[in-house]
C-alpha cells in the first residue's frame, strides 16, 4: 500500500537535487508508488521559490526538469487548510503542519527542529526525520 506523506522542502529539494544524496531513495520511493507526497498550492509554490535561490544555480529548464521529476507522482490537496492550534516555532514551516493535519497523511518529514520539536505532540500523525521515515516505510 502507498503511504501518504507530506515532505518538507528541503526534504524535496535534497532528493531532487542530489540524485546521488542521502535522500535520493526517497526520489526512487515517489516514482515507484511505494509513497504518494502531497503537495498544497501553497507547498508547491515554497518549492518552486526555493529551487530559484542563487546558491543552486538553476535556470529554469533546469527547474522545470526537477519539478517533472515530482509533481506527477503528487497528490494535490486542494481542500481547505486550517491553522493548528499548535503554532511551529517558525512561521514559515506552519504550512506543512498544517496541511499534514488538513489531508489527513500519516507522515510529515522533515529535518527541521522546529517541526521535529513537536514530534509527539500530533498523535496519531507521526512527525519523522527522513532517516526515521526510511525505517518506518521498511517496517512491516
Amino acid at each position: 500500500m502507498t503511504s501518504r506523506v507530506v515532505p518538507d522542502t528541503n526534504v524535496l529539494v535534497s532528493a531532487l537535487l542530489f540524485e546521488q544524496g542521502r535522500l535520493a531513495w526517497l526520489r526512487r520511493s515517489w516514482q515507484t508508488a511505494a509513497i504518494t507526497p502531497v503537495l498544497a498550492e501553497s507547498s508547491a509554490r515554497e518549492l518552486i521559490r526555493v529551487l530559484t535561490y542563487p546558491k543552486f544555480r538553476l535556470e529554469r529548464p533546469d527547474i522545470d526538469r526537477l519539478l517533472e521529476d515530482v509533481l506527477p507522482w503528487c497528490e494535490t490537496h486542494s481542500g481547505p487548510i486550517k491553522a493548528c492550534q499548535l503554532q511551529v516555532r517558525d512561521p514559515k514551516d506552519q504550512l506543512f503542519l498544517d496541511l499534514a493535519l488538513a489531508a489527513g497523511v500519516p507522515v510529515l518529514i522533515s529535518g527541521d527542529g522546529d517541526l521535529l520539536a513537536l514530534k509527539n505532540e500530533l498523535q496519531p500523525l507521526l512527525i519523522l526525520t527522513p532517516a526515521e521515515f526510511q525505517i518506518w516505510l521498511d517496517t512491516p
